[in-house]
């Protein structure tokens, strides 16, 4: 089945989810709030109905989405643990994901026991990929908007509040509290129908945005103190080293929404920062405010995601990198500041 970018046919979906009584849900590795949400909300559908159904992440949950946890329903994989579960999974719903391999150590997993998936994404798919079924909707603000498409075509009951924290908690994340171009309609009626189900709006945006550990905000102290400006301040660029990290004591989780940040300053166009993972390997990421594309700079790396929220992962050292990211940017730049496409 594959249904990319085209007109979704979700009964016929239905058909494919109900059909399978061992299910597993998962998403990529450091997963963000839409990944999860979508997760979390349809695990409370899947259950409710009697599927024998698990979220595996390769990742552990952040601490920032802790409240999304209270049935202890997210695992990370342990191939002790699950390996004898997975074999028996007759479909495994992927959301999210970009791409494959950022599902890790459980694409392997897939591959090992041939596994059928379900990729429900709002990110570009090739037509040939890895997925049984592809589920793709360019135009869907979150994953989470796929998600409330899908019950609200086939649940046939109210959703539950339990349902409503993940998707809302989807949407809320991935359209940056609802500030973004791509909010639409249906993420503030996802919102309204959240709130009548009770569920705490303030609450969950406290618990994402309000919850900073002292170790992050030491490290943004650093990065902002060597912030980068090219093109007359058009765009912003960070580093965030091995050495930074261990000086303040932060996890992964604790950069997230830097590139968000650098990206609020007056005349930034574009925010990008790298990460160094290892002294082999750089992760970037590409934050635009809309009136450049980045995606295709990611693209160069060997990356990708939406027009103006990009990333990839780079091998070589920060300073190769940090060349390859900055000049392949500021070309880019250039070209789209002319005119160019």
């Amino acid at each position: 089945m594959n249904f990319n970018n085209t007109p979704i046919n979700w009964n016929q979906i239905h058909e494919v989810i109900s059909a399978a009584e061992r299910i597993m849900l998962t998403t990529h590795e450091n997963p963000d709030g839409d990944g999860l949400g979508s997760e979390s909300g349809l695990y409370h559908h899947l259950t409710e109905i009697g599927k024998d159904v698990r979220i595996i992440n390769y990742s552990a949950l952040p601490k920032d989405y802790e409240f999304l946890n209270q049935g202890i329903i997210f695992e990370q994989y342990e191939p002790s643990e699950h390996d004898e579960w997975l074999q028996g999974v007759q479909l495994i719903l992927i959301f999210d994901v970009g791409d494959f391999k950022r599902l890790r150590t459980l694409a392997d997993v897939i591959t090992k026991y041939n596994l059928v998936t379900m990729n429900i994404d709002h990110h570009p798919h090739p037509d040939e990929n890895y997925f049984n079924h592809n589920i793709v909707d360019l135009k869907a603000a979150a994953t989470g908007c796929m998600v409330y498409d899908y019950l609200q075509a086939v649940r046939g009951i109210p959703l539950t509040k339990d349902i409503c924290d993940g998707l809302y908690t989807a949407v809320m994340t991935d359209t940056g509290c609802f500030r973004y171009s791509n909010t639409d309609n249906k993420c503030h009626l996802i919102a309204i129908e959240s709130l009548s189900k009770g569920v705490k709006t303030n609450e969950i945006y406290q618990q994402v945005y309000e919850n900073s550990s002292q170790a992050r905000i030491q490290l943004l102290g650093e990065l902002l103190s060597n912030l980068h400006y090219e093109l007359d301040n058009t765009f912003a660029w960070f580093e965030v080293t091995r050495d930074m990290m261990s000086r303040a004591h932060a996890a992964k989780s604790d950069v997230d929404g830097f590139s968000d940040m650098v990206r609020t300053i007056k005349g930034v166009e574009v925010a990008l920062m790298i990460m160094e993972n290892d002294a082999d390997s750089c992760r970037v990421n590409f934050r635009s405010k809309g009136k450049f594309s980045v995606n295709d700079i990611a693209k160069s790396l060997g990356g990708g995601g939406h027009a103006f929220a990009a990333g990839a992962i780079v091998t070589g050292s920060l300073a190769r990198v940090r060349h390859l990211a900055v000049t392949n940017t500021i070309d880019s730049l250039e070209i789209k500041m002319k005119g160019g496409v």
